[in-house]
């Protein structure tokens, strides 16, 4: 039977220690002069983005070379979508040159979970699918937390979390807010009531998320602050009056934090919009895991694309 990872939704809390713990292992490997284990030699993982990306492409690329794994790219504009072709047809054809896994993004909600539905022999990753899901995202938030607050003597289970901005849009929200669901933690979301509707809290069950409206009533006490980008491509859209408004009512500001929640940290899933949804100051401050996030990255896709591609059996060692 074929592995996939299509998003986080479902995930028991000991499928994702699972990953965390082999992207853990993983994060020695990018430390090394030589970046690079024979543990995917053979393998070939295929890149296939119908949206742009920066940070999670790189990081799915990298993440397959240094694992030895042969990896193509493929993208929309490159592809023979351009001519018309289906998603069904692409993926099939795509499968018929056997790789092992089909890494994807997507503007339509869904799209890996119709892949993964007509293939079967490769595993598909589905690395952002619309406004649902970006499951290797979380599972990265979750490891630059654990790192975080392990050496406190602390875990990643009863912790008080919450999302600001614009959630309605974003799939980092959806992908990090089951994770925490499943880790018991108290999830909050936060923004203006365009941004912030209660039907998406209702559509994690009655009662799981709850849903704030004035900024500093949202932070009081959390131990994580997840920023969400401010989707400008969106603003047409008049969900906002104007980004100005916005960000004098939710921008995250060190003085903000400062006076609701002193201990917390704060994420930032990227690319950032500075003093929109998030304050210089803050970003570049030692409350910020930002930079470590992107260091995760690599680790955690490492685990993902291993964990689905490995021959060994679950209790053999990792080649190193």
């Amino acid at each position: 039977m074929v592995d996939h990872l299509l998003g986080i939704e479902g995930l028991s809390k000991s499928e994702i220690y699972r990953y965390l713990d082999t992207a853990q292992s993983f994060v020695e490997v990018s430390e090394r002069d030589i970046k690079k284990v024979p543990t995917l030699r053979g393998k070939t993982v295929i890149h296939v983005f119908f949206e742009p990306s920066t940070r999670t492409l790189s990081s799915f690329d990298i993440a397959g070379k240094r694992l030895s794994a042969d990896t193509i790219n493929i993208s929309s504009s490159s592809s023979s979508v351009k001519k018309g072709e289906t998603l069904l047809d692409t993926v099939r054809t795509l499968e018929s040159m056997n790789p092992d896994v089909l890494v994807m993004r997507h503007s339509e909600s869904g799209s890996p979970h119709f892949a993964a539905r007509h293939l079967s022999r490769a595993s598909v990753v589905n690395a952002g699918d619309g406004a649902h899901e970006h499951p290797t995202q979380a599972l990265l938030d979750l490891l630059t937390l654990r790192q975080h607050f392990e050496p406190k003597g602390l875990g990643l289970e009863g912790l008080k979390v919450g999302f600001i901005g614009d959630v309605r849009h974003s799939r980092v929200a959806r992908s990090n807010i089951w994770a925490h669901l499943a880790l018991g933690n108290d999830v909050r979301v936060v923004g203006p009531s365009t941004l912030v509707p209660h039907e998406f809290a209702d559509s994690f069950g009655s009662g799981r998320v709850k849903v704030i409206h004035d900024l500093e009533q949202g932070l009081e006490g959390l131990d994580v602050v997840v920023c969400l980008r401010m989707q400008l491509e969106r603003q047409d859209e008049h969900f906002i009056p104007n980004l100005d408004e916005y960000s004098k009512e939710y921008c995250v500001s060190e003085r903000v934090l400062a006076k609701c929640c002193p201990q917390s940290v704060v994420l930032h899933p990227g690319p950032m919009n500075r003093g929109t949804e998030i304050s210089g100051d803050v970003a570049d401050g030692p409350r910020s895991l930002i930079r470590q996030q992107v260091n995760n990255g690599v680790a955690v896709r490492m685990a993902v694309l291993y964990l689905l591609a490995r021959t060994a059996e679950p209790h053999e060692e990792y080649e190193r």
